[in-house]
């Protein structure tokens, strides 16, 4: 599926853009320079009418992206965020990608909500509106439930999405191989792992079910958490293909005015919204990863609404911790700190220098300290970050893809809220807190207790694995060299001593209870 038919998908890619005037529009927004535009158009206008035509009443971006399919939509609703790196105008027109796209007919989702539920939409609900949101995924109604009354939102997938997002991603599996093929220095960003990445994370919201599974775990991770809310979802009535979960009642996050109007606090619900991200990412490692302004509220009394759990994000205990080390050391400008934490978790290749790598972050950083939030380019500290990541051949990390869109985005979202928000201050007391309860002399007593759990539980094997191995490797010894001999010989040692501590752990983790 992947092989140089996606070739014909690609080309009819760049046609699109310039058959709809979106190629012009794109190069105008990052500011090109003559002669690139001048080989865009050299290259894209003998195949121009091999494009999409798209919506002629949409702006130019928005036609191409939405005549192209749901994962090139899923892409600019990222963009939408980023007025800092795509223009106010261009994000105002990505907008629209975030949950007003065409509907598709309330008869074809209620055929929909029938085959999956297996009962009349009649029986289900006593009301069931027309479209009140449309994405690339799926759109939502507001129903009533027939057996309590209680206001509900019916989110229906599109017809065809998924097999619409199949042959956008195996186009992209293709791109990726041939960037990696033609540009071997690309290697090192892992297009191909990259696209992967993505292809998984779709998977995941193309299954109601999921998202459901990850709603509730979400609402009980946060269910302490101030200033938020979370619907929950209705299990009876939700299937692979539908979702039912409760009515989100609140003004969208994307309306500001309306917001204004309505007397909140626009500083505080922008801070919020980026606490409550960080929160989530380093307390829980789970954390929503579709932060942008469609999937969000503001509830009358300020508390923000978080819903559509399609994309979730998942990091480990120790990555938190790293990531909170880095966040950390640029909050406190200690470069060099950052620089130790990168090369100690193996972000950065040890054969490169650290000192060098920390006055380079260094430039990253200092920009941003002390100027008013107008006065910085995102687009050009994500331009100067790429070529840092370029010189000293730092990977992506495909377990951070979701972490870093996300924070990219979240931090797009408050800015657009308060353009004046200061990201550093705002996260500084959600990153010493989490440092303060999990990197401090607590918390390596707390992890010491887990080692000495761990230990117990395997204690009883040991005996065996040692009777069983012990003897094969003491044959291997007989016929191996001297040198051998003694790291086999340690080895063993080692093996021994082992189980002599893991047999101590044991009576220690039954006296501790």
């Amino acid at each position: 599926m992947r092989g140089p038919h996606n070739i014909w998908r690609l080309i009819r890619t760049g046609a699109t853009f310039e058959r709809t005037g979106a190629m012009r529009a794109v190069l105008d927004a990052v500011n090109a320079p003559a002669r690139v535009r001048l080989a865009a158009h050299v290259l894209g206008w003998p195949f121009a009418w091999l494009g999409y035509k798209g919506d002629a009443n949409l702006p130019p971006i928005t036609r191409a992206i939405t005549a192209l399919g749901p994962a090139y939509i899923k892409f600019g609703q990222i963009l939408s965020t980023r007025p800092d790196v795509v223009g106010p105008e261009l994000a105002e027109q990505l907008s629209m990608l975030q949950d007003r796209l065409p509907p598709f007919p309330q008869e074809q989702a209620r055929r929909i909500v029938e085959d999956a539920l297996g009962k009349s939409v009649e029986v289900l609900f006593t009301e069931f509106s027309e479209p009140v949101a449309a994405a690339s995924i799926a759109q939502v109604h507001r129903a009533r439930r027939a057996d309590n009354g209680r206001e509900v939102a019916v989110k229906v997938l599109r017809p065809s999405v998924e097999a619409g997002f199949r042959r956008d991603i195996d186009a992209f599996h293709f791109a990726a191989s041939m960037i990696e093929f033609i540009s071997p220095a690309t290697r090192r960003l892992r297009p191909r792992d990259v696209v992967s990445h993505f292809e998984s994370v779709v998977d995941g919201e193309l299954d109601l079910r999921r998202e459901a599974a990850a709603a509730s775990e979400f609402a009980e991770n946060t269910r302490d958490d101030d200033g938020m809310r979370v619907p929950h979802p209705h299990w009876h009535l939700s299937a692979r293909r539908v979702l039912t979960s409760d009515w989100a009642e609140g003004l969208p996050m994307g309306d500001v005015a309306g917001l204004k109007a309505a007397g909140q606090d626009l500083p505080a619900v922008a801070s919020r919204v980026l606490q409550l991200f960080l929160q989530h990412a380093l307390r829980d490692g789970f954390f929503h990863a579709d932060m942008h302004q469609g999937n969000l509220k503001v509830a009358a009394n300020g508390d923000v609404i978080i819903y559509d759990f399609g994309i979730m994000g998942e990091i480990d205990e120790y990555t938190r911790r790293v990531y909170a080390e880095i966040l950390m050391g640029f909050i406190r400008r200690d470069y060099m700190r950052v620089a130790r934490v990168h090369f100690e978790a193996g972000y950065v290749p040890a054969d490169r220098d650290m000192a060098e790598f920390a006055r380079a972050l260094r430039a990253v950083g200092e920009p941003i300290f002390g100027a008013d939030a107008s006065q910085i380019s995102m687009a050009n500290l994500l331009a100067y970050l790429f070529e840092v990541t370029e010189r000293f051949g730092m990977r992506t990390r495909t377990e951070l893809i979701l972490l870093q869109r996300t924070m990219v985005v979240v931090e797009g979202v408050s800015r657009s809220i308060d353009p004046q928000i200061n990201i550093w201050e705002v996260a500084r007391p959600v990153v010493e807190s989490y440092i303060r309860d999990n990197l401090g002399p607590k918390a390596a007593a707390r992890d010491l207790g887990r080692s000495v759990q761990v230990l117990a539980r395997f204690a009883p094997l040991l005996p065996e694995f040692l009777e069983r191995r012990m003897p094969q490797m003491l044959r291997e010894q007989e016929s191996a060299s001297d040198s051998r001999r003694e790291r086999r010989f340690g080895l063993a040692a080692g093996m021994a001593i082992g189980a002599v501590l893991a047999l101590g752990s044991a009576f220690l983790g039954a006296w501790l209870g």
